[in-house]
């Protein structure tokens, strides 16, 4: 019977028998998030005219090409089914136009003066105001007004070709429809006037507009309202001579209106009792309205515009809201990494600082190991160079390639071997922790090697018998690659000048597994080592800390550890470590509500673990996301200046960072570099560990295949042997 063909794999085989690559899940879900929000931005930048907007207006031009009865015929043209028609309103007849609304401020109250008067006009709509503020349209069209198009981005049509043109007035069209439900058969052009400005330019774009089925609306009477020249001018303005109909140009939208509203009171009831009505334009013609009512799928297009165009303008309020965050997150922490580490290493370095009496008693040392052939030798000869009276525990967790023999092999009397079925790390630590002959505990990982002082600071706080765990200054040891170099500025900048402030702040989350001492009776006053989360250093510190413990930072307890060499390898770790701190966060929720030293790490450490570790690197890229819309669609030079001043304070902290841990300065050229590229694979590792904990996901333990590139050290710091072959360093599939 033939076997069945598995579907979970990240490939599936085609009926041809061929391997068909599948994206995987963790790729798929940013890429489409980040297409929607990149697609959100574009739609929102075209209505707000950031994006294929068009300033240029057309300078005069000759007339010889328009037809004579045009030039000197009415406002109203009529191009259709080859007609070339000039028409005006009848005597005692004032169309009122508005152009460029709906304005939020200035056309509702447009809209209450012609109500209170009882008068009716026109007003030519863009379709970028249109899709912002579609209940003012529906407004217009309720009251009895008329709605004309006055295209979609407001450009010079002169300059446009047919294909613009149809998509300005199709768009413009698309928007009436959603706010309204009707289409109009009525157009203005942009930057128009009398019709006897017609010219050789505007002439061919009027002709072709009533092929496409609008009258041509322009104005015989200005009020120059856009001029601001004062109330009575504007009246003077828009009033005809001797009972003339007219078509007025007014203006409802692009500035401040407010002379237009306070004249268009005076003006309504004036004329009036004149014997003037204000008619929509086709009751002033005795015409059929202009307006037809939509159904069908034109009316949900529409529809679907408007949802669209209101979605993105949400989204990019939430994204705005989320960069001053994000602003306010990195800027505070930056500013707390500086002040509070800047304390710590004044403290910690003062003349006569002392955690209390000088520890000197034997220490037990475990070394849980997985695989760790390539590593493991290293590791124990660095521990056999320590300082510090110490035993070597490796516990061998059901190591496959030889691990627990090669340490066997190298006969070192205070180095033991234990050996386990694979059960994980937590398991294999507190096996070693049931193993070990003194109460101080040092834990590293069996990929590290320490210096020869390392053990010896590392419990020198325990002197100080209110400390319960110790985190000590891991380092990446394979830094000579770019992916070793940013995960270097991240262990100096990031790790480390969080650990002293965490430090300072007495809620440090995290006690890293590569270099931490623990006290075996606070260990064993938690439980010891647990396996409910994949991050059992931020589970067991942060239990400690509950406990009453403190823990603190050991500066001079170097430890080069060997950093993922591949961007997958990189992501198994990362995901692993994110996802792990949030399981730990959330385990220890109830902190937050609790008394005594773990309601104060609930109530302080909980919320900036919270803040600084999960939330600001998820919101992060809003900044790169801002700059590249920003670069691309102005404004191009704040943009950049604003990016640039973000990453000059990063620089900054970097620096000082690399000043306190005695680094050399070389490695922060690959920053700018960092900021932009690795940041981002941090934020797709976080979404993913986000989309794990909302659908309940559970992530398995995941082993980093090992190149055993850091050697025991022959001095202050290791050495780096030549590297292996590139077979050695393929990640796990």
């Amino acid at each position: 019977m033939a076997s069945r063909i598995r579907r979970h794999g990240p490939a599936s085989e085609a009926r041809d028998g061929s391997r068909r690559r599948r994206l995987p899940m963790r790729l798929l879900l940013p890429l489409l998030l980040l297409v929607a929000l990149v697609a959100m931005l574009m739609l929102r930048g075209y209505v707000h005219s950031e994006i294929l907007a068009d300033h240029r207006i057309q300078p005069e031009a000759a007339t010889d090409k328009v037809p004579e009865k045009i030039l000197e015929g009415g406002p109203i043209i009529d191009t259709r089914s080859g007609r070339t028609t000039g028409l005006g309103v009848p005597d005692h007849r004032l169309v009122l136009t508005f152009d460029d609304g709906p304005d939020p401020e200035w056309t509702p109250k447009v809209l209450d003066v012609l109500k209170k008067h009882h008068a009716h006009a026109v007003f030519f709509v863009t379709g970028t105001m249109s899709s912002r503020y579609p209940e003012l349209v529906k407004r217009m069209v309720d009251e009895g007004h008329e709605v004309g198009l006055h295209t979609f981005n407001h450009p010079d049509l002169s300059y446009q070709s047919k294909k613009r043109i149809d998509w300005e007035l199709s768009t413009n069209q698309l928007a009436i429809t959603g706010a309204a439900g009707v289409r109009t058969s009525l157009f203005r052009p942009p930057y128009s006037s009398f019709a006897d400005a017609m010219d050789d330019k505007s002439w061919p774009v009027t002709e072709y507009i009533g092929t496409r089925g609008y009258i041509t609306v322009v104005n015989n009477t200005d009020s120059e309202d856009w001029k601001k020249p004062g109330v009575d001018e504007i009246i003077r303005r828009a009033t005809p001579h001797g009972g003339k109909g007219a078509i007025v140009l007014m203006h409802d939208s692009g500035g401040d209106r407010h002379q237009t509203v306070q004249a268009l009171d005076r003006f309504l009831p004036t004329l009036q009792q004149q014997g003037y009505r204000f008619d929509n334009l086709t009751e002033a013609l005795g015409a059929d309205s202009a307006l037809t009512r939509v159904s069908g799928l034109d009316l949900w297009k529409g529809k679907a515009w408007i949802f669209l165009v209101s979605a993105a303008d949400g989204i990019t309020s939430v994204m705005v809201v989320g960069l001053a965050v994000i602003g306010f997150l990195v800027i505070s922490r930056f500013v707390l990494m500086l002040l509070l580490s800047a304390a710590h290493a004044r403290r910690v370095r003062r003349k006569g600082f002392g955690w209390g009496p000088a520890v000197t008693e034997p220490v037990s040392v475990l070394v849980p190991a997985y695989n760790e052939a390539k590593c493991i030798e290293n590791t124990v000869r660095s521990l056999m160079a320590s300082e510090h009276p110490i035993e070597v525990v490796v516990v061998d967790d059901g190591s496959t390639d030889g691990t627990a023999r090669i340490v066997e092999a190298m006969g070192l009397p205070t180095v033991r071997v234990v050996r386990q079925l694979n059960a994980g790390k937590p398991a294999a630590l507190n096996r070693g922790l049931a193993n070990a002959r003194y109460d101080l505990v040092v834990m590293m990982d069996g990929d590290t090697v320490f210096e020869p002082s390392t053990v010896r600071e590392l419990v020198q706080p325990f002197g100080d018998p209110r400390v319960g765990a110790v985190a000590g200054n891991a380092k990446v040891g394979n830094r000579d690659s770019l992916i070793g170099a940013w995960q270097h500025i991240e262990y100096v900048m990031g790790f480390n000048l969080d650990r002293r402030m965490y430090d300072v702040l007495r809620c440090m989350p995290t006690i890293p597994g590569a270099v931490g001492a623990f006290r075996r009776s606070a260990l064993q006053r938690v439980g010891g080592m647990s396996d409910d989360t994949l991050a059992e250093d931020t589970d067991i510190t942060m239990a400690l800390h509950r406990d009453g413990w403190r823990v603190v930072y050991a500066e001079n307890a170097r430890a080069w550890t060997e950093a993922p060499e591949s961007v997958q390898q990189l992501w198994s770790q990362r995901y692993r470590w994110s996802y792990g701190t949030m399981q730990a966060i959330w385990k220890h929720r109830r902190a937050l509500v609790d008394r005594g030293p773990s309601g104060r790490f609930g109530r302080v450490g909980l919320p900036l673990v919270s803040l600084f570790m999960v939330l600001a690197p998820l919101l992060a890229p809003l900044i790169d996301v801002f700059l590249l819309y920003g670069v691309v669609f102005g404004p191009t030079q704040k943009t950049i200046v604003a990016w640039l001043g973000v990453l000059a304070i990063q620089a900054f902290c970097a620096a000082y960072a690399f000043r306190l841990d005695k680094e050399r300065m070389t490695h922060l050229i690959s920053l700018p570099l960092q900021q932009i590229l690795y940041r981002q694979l941090m934020y797709v590792v976080l979404l993913q560990s986000w989309i794990t904990a909302l659908t309940g996901g559970r992530l398995r333990w995941q082993k980093l295949r090992r190149t055993g590139v850091v050697e025991a050290p022959g001095g202050p710091v290791p050495t780096q042997r030549r590297r292996r072959s590139s077979s050695d360093r393929r990640p796990v599939a």
